[in-house]
């Protein structure tokens, strides 16, 4: 990428190069090894028979596919298709096409007959006056990401599996998601890897090169693109969060190192803040210090 990818920091996780992004070779071996266990161990630790994984041919799941049949073998892992219009009938031909090269099962489900059915009565009832501009197509987004959950809890219900979750930490931090949407998973083995690092994971996996270097996209309408709607490319994004988030620099100063408009970098870093609901868990009023985690004895005993 650019310069910052090499510059030296002293506030990285120990056992990491001191690097901007996690994409030296020893340092990605140590990452696909984190990964590989935290699927292993949430699977495990459930009680359960093993993962569905919501395949839409990009990058972010073939690579969570891909780890999930590292750690749990391609028996036990599922790779659902949930397509709802046409233009994603080429990513939908990718993702059976990764499966089928990762050997684990693969079913698709198109959901456009259920969106067009929410649409002429859910939609129909609370928004009369639709006129099908792109806000509409954003509702409707929204609702399609949610019905890909509803899917794939129902076969991880019906099979006694864990929801493996597909974003990665730029996604995250962005709010680029769908609240329990795409969002609503067990886990989130990227949540920790920035798309820079989501990507260099992948080629030093031996991901297909055509599916490491697509245009990420959503998918929510046809021609949608991750850089259309975030404002910038992950390129510029990705540093910016490094500097700002994770380490606390000024807008001012991450923008000018990055070489982004400072306007362009407060518009990103506000999505971080305004987005901090989707990351959190629902709040009560904390009557009594009333808490919903089990302590230690409940658990100890449990």
């Amino acid at each position: 990428m650019g310069s910052d990818q090499g510059e030296t920091s002293t506030n990285d996780q120990e056992g990491f190069s001191e690097t901007m992004f996690v994409t030296a070779p020893d340092d990605l071996e140590s990452v696909h090894a984190e990964a590989v266990g935290t699927i292993e161990r949430a699977v495990r630790d459930a009680g359960a028979e093993g993962a569905v994984v919501a395949m839409s041919g990009g990058i972010d799941s073939t690579l969570t596919a891909a780890l999930s049949r590292e750690a749990l073998g391609e028996e036990r892992v599922l790779g659902l298709g949930l397509p709802s219009t046409k233009t994603e009938a080429a990513d939908g031909a990718d993702a059976r096409t990764i499966a089928e090269g990762l050997g684990i099962e693969y079913r698709e489900i198109q959901l456009r007959p259920l969106v067009d059915a929410f649409e002429r009565t859910v939609g129909a009832a609370v928004d009369p006056d639709t006129e099908g501009d792109h806000g509409d197509d954003r509702l409707l987004g929204n609702a399609t990401a949610r019905f890909r959950m509803t899917a794939a809890y129902y076969a991880a219900n019906a099979t006694n599996r864990l929801v493996v979750g597909t974003a990665n930490r730029s996604e995250l931090l962005l709010g680029y998601f769908t609240k329990y949407g795409d969002g609503g998973v067990d886990l989130n083995p990227l949540g920790d890897l920035y798309k820079t690092e989501v990507r260099a994971l992948s080629a030093w996996m031996g991901l297909p090169k055509r599916i490491v270097g697509k245009d990420p996209t959503a998918g929510f309408w046809a021609g949608q693109t991750d850089a259309d709607e975030l404002g910038g490319t992950y390129d510029e994004i990705d540093p910016l969060l490094r500097r700002t988030i994770d380490r606390g620099e000024p807008v001012e100063s991450a923008a000018a190192a990055v070489g982004i408009e400072t306007d362009l970098a407060r518009e990103i870093v506000a999505m971080c803040v305004e987005s901090s609901h989707k990351r959190a868990t629902p709040p009560t009023p904390g009557i009594a210090d009333r808490r919903l985690e089990a302590p230690p004895s409940a658990i100890e005993d449990a």
